[in-house]
């Protein structure tokens, strides 16, 4: 019809924001609703953290619809992980593609993610989260004493802590949840011992974090196991990178006297594209290279036939368990306590599983119990 005006480019589209009550971003977020109205009204007074929080939660609500029409008793529960943005990526990735299959309890979780914190700030946002109220932490820490006196004091709260890839065997928390690091190390080393050629060899084990439970038991198993089977050879460690790139970088030159004689890395910690770019190109190709877990950096790396082995576990098998375990907490279900493992894959250049972007959607299943 001529002669109307084009209405369409007059009506605004409404906000990510505006989507969602501002009760649900307060409750996504854990802050109060009027400091969220403050966000979204661009008032003034509020700390550019607090809006990343408004603006994240915000994102989260939009990756978590099918939650809030969801029927059952609703569990806000906490992801706390120290970790690089490649792990902590696949946690939430992994987290919520599992979401509508879980099968008892309306999940929503909340992401607190940093590549590196201090014990002090670990434990003060732990106490944050604790006060502002949760149903759950699942959390990746060092095990060190003053944060497992944090989780004991949180699990006398009622507030179950699920940690996840790495353990604080000397807390209480409720269960560890991930593949079995001692056995992971034993079979990088069996790897490493037999695709090595003969004759001594200089292999790097690169450490994150020692005070990662999970890596100390990865590598003093690896450790143990390589020296039984080539005797011979050297390994050269390599750690407090935290899994960084630009640390990696910073560190390994004085570490290796001579990158030119390396034969083979076992990588822990992560970084593998900055430890490959710091090799000679003649060293990096006939390195035998033991990586840890199937995220982005690693897929292309394997891709390209730079890593020689990947020791992975599947992050939505293991966050379906933490699900489980927060419902069995709540008596949803019954209790599990321990350990819940994964099992340990190993992934060559040659049997790389299909990326989770490129899976079809994961089907709701809901009151079917998975575990």
């Amino acid at each position: 019809m001529y002669g109307l005006p084009d209405r369409a480019k007059h009506i605004k589209k409404p906000s990510m924001a505006h989507l969602f009550p501002i009760k649900e971003i307060a409750r996504q977020s854990g802050l109060g609703t009027a400091t969220v109205d403050r966000v979204l009204n661009n008032r003034a007074h509020v700390s550019a953290p607090t809006r990343d929080r408004v603006n994240a939660a915000i994102s989260e609500l939009s990756r978590q619809r099918s939650q809030l029409a969801a029927q059952g008793q609703r569990l806000f529960v906490d992801f706390v992980i120290e970790a690089p943005s490649r792990f902590s990526t696949e946690v939430r990735r992994a987290a919520e593609a599992v979401l509508p299959s879980v099968g008892v309890g309306v999940f929503r979780p909340r992401f607190w993610f940093q590549e590196t914190m201090s014990d002090d700030e670990m434990i003060a946002h732990l106490k944050r989260i604790a006060k502002r109220g949760t149903q759950g932490i699942c959390l990746k820490a060092r095990d060190v004493p003053k944060i497992n006196e944090t989780v004991d004091a949180l699990e006398n709260k009622g507030i179950p802590v699920i940690t996840i890839a790495t353990d604080l065997p000397s807390s209480s928390r409720s269960c560890y949840v991930g593949i079995d690091n001692f056995a992971a190390g034993k079979t990088a080393a069996f790897l490493m011992a037999n695709a090595l050629p003969p004759g001594k060899a200089t292999v790097l084990a690169n450490i994150s974090q020692d005070s990662f439970t999970g890596e100390a038991e990865r590598y003093h198993a690896f450790k143990r196991e390589f020296q039984d089977l080539r005797p011979d050879s050297k390994i050269v460690e390599f750690g407090g990178s935290g899994g960084l790139a630009f640390a990696v970088s910073e560190t390994l030159g004085a570490v290796l006297q001579n990158p030119g004689k390396l034969d083979g890395v076992y990588s822990m910690g992560g970084g593998n594209a900055s430890i490959l770019a710091h090799l000679p190109n003649e060293t990096a190709k006939k390195l035998v290279f033991v990586a840890h877990d199937l995220d982005a950096e690693n897929r292309t790396l394997l891709s390209q036939k730079k890593l020689t082995y990947v020791l992975h576990h599947d992050l939505e098998s293991d966050m379906r368990n933490v699900f489980l375990a927060f419902a069995g907490c709540h008596r949803l279900r019954p209790k599990l306590e321990g350990t819940l493992q994964s099992a340990l894959q190993i992934i060559t250049p040659y049997n790389i599983p299909v990326s989770a972007s490129r899976r079809p959607a994961v089907q709701s299943n809901r009151g079917r119990d998975h575990f």
